[in-house]
């Protein structure tokens, strides 16, 4: 590896039109930080290009939440929602958690409900259905809490947008919130309101809800704890819940700095040696058989998991999480695991659609790309929406259209915050509601008003994309040098993710086979020789049929610089490394 300081990118844009850029850095600093912490030089040459401090540098190559777990109270609010929770607990109250039909909502739900039981508290929990409820608390699912019994209501994932929900329950309930997404301000009526993004130390801000969760279990249970509650949890018992955190930090694409590599870190841990029931059953049907990362919860659990909330029955997730028969918890793993295969059939037929659309507004320059169909599941719209940003390097909004309603998903790229868009569009009278983060948003508006959003959006974003985003280089290597021990060296920096994204590497070679894999022969299985004779295996996940597949084929038998992430090999038991192909550039 050449250390990531003097990368060249390709004469000509790539076969995916994308630009190379290299980082910056020094190779100074590399040589010290290998010499003061006995670091192999490849390793150290990534630390120093990403400006990791050397004050910083044990606790992120190896973060503990000893290290790194702040004190819930830092938390505006957390202090107020603590007492409550730990008062209903005592007075043996019914907690009502309510919760979201994603992975995070899933998580959350489940670790309250857990920690709640644990420590003697009586909980119950709702997750509203995406299709016929919407997202986040509605009157009629709180006012069936309330009549169940409910004297509190603990929002989680969700809430911060939902004020007259709350104000309409309180006076038969306290409601409290636990949420991560943005808003101007909090619900008046709500007991205790949590969300860092409108309030609390900035370094807490990408905090998922599972991790405001676990904050708060900590809260409740250091309060019951200080009243001399028997049944205070120890902190083996607490951390024992990471795991669900782990699971939501991945799946809802925070990003891994911070507490939260901690989280992920001490959770995949745990997953490895003492799997709860569900994870286990869930990893079983999706064929992980190695010890899971973070790859594993991105591209195995989280799907199947959202598949429930997405287009059948959310409260499926919750079920397997909360599961500790080995029997049951097959069972719902196998019935998530058929409704993600559903999902995915749903999700190619409106995929194709929408990358047909997509294509001409491409062509035609729009900055942001908003397509629309009638009967478009609302299940599947933000994953499309994801492949068509993909596809374009531009922001996308793919929308299904039902009854004159147009309600969708976007999903943005760097520099372009989605959320505040749409929001935006709820100000000027175009949608009825919306909100999201700065990555991805949600939006419902009439069918009618659907291109007065394009305008609107195509304007706030002008400018902010030129074309498809850089791929930044960290380094480049020969295919000789691609090994399992520099693939092993390079993982100590995980887990990647939003906010830590793996290094990538360019390195040149005679392209010598190319042929399509899968099931449906999206993806591409490459073979590279280097100038020394070495031979690398790679992989080009998605890529047949688009224009980097194109490239590749074409390129057959010539000289490539291929650019990718490199990982052991494991399906050669990791005594070798393969590349995951990103891009590729004739050389």
């Amino acid at each position: 590896m050449d250390g990531g300081l003097t990368v060249s990118a390709p004469a000509a844009l790539s076969f995916s039109g994308r630009r190379w850029v290299a980082r910056a850095g020094d190779a100074g600093a590399a040589a010290l930080l290998a010499q003061a912490h006995g670091l192999p030089e490849p390793l150290a040459r990534l630390i120093a290009l990403r400006g990791i401090a050397a004050a910083d540098l044990d606790r992120h190559l190896t973060p503990r939440l000893r290290d790194w777990l702040p004190d819930p109270s830092a938390l505006d609010g957390m202090d107020t929602l603590a007492a409550r929770l730990a008062d209903a607990v005592r007075r043996g109250e019914t907690v009502a958690v309510f919760g979201d039909y994603d992975v995070d909502g899933a998580a959350a739900t489940a670790l309250m409900r857990r920690f709640l039981g644990a420590v003697g508290g009586h909980a119950v929990h709702a997750v509203p259905d995406r299709l016929r409820d919407g997202y986040g608390p509605n009157a009629a699912a709180f006012a069936a809490l309330a009549d169940a019994g409910a004297r509190v209501i603990l929002c989680v994932d969700c809430g911060s947008a939902a004020p007259g929900p709350i104000a309409g329950i309180a006076p038969r309930a306290d409601v409290l919130v636990l949420d991560h997404h943005r808003v101007d301000r909090a619900p008046e009526a709500a007991v205790a309101h949590v969300n860092p993004t409108l309030a609390g130390p900035e370094g807490l801000a990408p905090l998922c809800a599972a991790g405001l969760a676990f904050l708060a279990a900590v809260g409740v249970n250091r309060v019951l704890r200080e009243t001399g509650w028997p049944r205070a949890l120890d902190a083996a018992t607490l951390l024992s819940l990471v795991d669900l955190v782990a699971l939501a930090t991945v799946a809802d694409v925070v990003p891994l700095v911070g507490v939260n590599r901690a989280f992920v870190t001490q959770g995949l841990a745990l997953m490895a040696v003492r799997p709860r029931a569900g994870i286990a059953a869930l990893l079983r049907v999706a064929g992980v058989t190695r010890p899971p990362d973070a790859e594993a919860i991105g591209f195995a659990l989280a799907p199947r998991l959202n598949a429930a909330g997405r287009i059948g029955n959310a409260e499926l997730g919750v079920q397997l999480l909360l599961s500790d028969e080995t029997a049951e918890a097959e069972g719902l793993a196998q019935r998530l695991d058929a409704l993600n295969r559903e999902r995915q059939r749903i999700e190619a037929g409106v995929l194709d659609a929408a990358l047909a659309a997509a294509e001409r507004q491409a062509g035609a320059g729009r900055p942001v790309i908003l397509v629309a169909g009638e009967g478009w599941h609302a299940g599947v719209v933000g994953i499309v929406a994801g492949r068509v940003k993909e596809r374009f390097g531009r922001p996308a909004f793919v929308l299904g259209i039902a009854g004159g309603l147009a309600t969708g998903s976007g999903r943005s790229v760097p520099g372009v915050h989605l959320g505040d868009a749409v929001r935006a569009a709820v100000a000027a009278g175009i949608a009825i509601k919306a909100g999201g983060h700065a990555m991805a948003a949600g939006v419902t508006l009439s069918a009618d008003r659907l291109g007065a959003l394009h305008e609107l959006l195509c304007a706030a974003c002008l400018g902010a994309t030129e074309g498809p985003e850089a791929l930044v280089l960290d380094g480049t290597m020969t295919v000789e040098g691609a090994t399992a021990e520099l693939a092993r060296a390079v993982a100590r920096l995980g887990p990647f993710g939003a906010g830590n994204p793996e290094p990538v590497f360019s390195l040149r070679g005679r392209l010598g086979f190319v042929g399509a894999v899968g099931a449906t022969g999206a993806h591409l299985r490459l073979a590279v020789t280097g100038e020394g004779g070495g031979r690398l295996n790679a992989i080009a996940f998605r890529a047949a049929g688009g224009a980097l597949g194109r490239g590749l084929a074409s390129a057959l038998g010539a000289t490539v610089v291929l650019a990718g992430v490199l990982r052991e090999d494991h399906f050669r038991g990791g005594a070798s490394a393969s590349l995951q192909v990103i891009d590729a550039s004739p050389a």
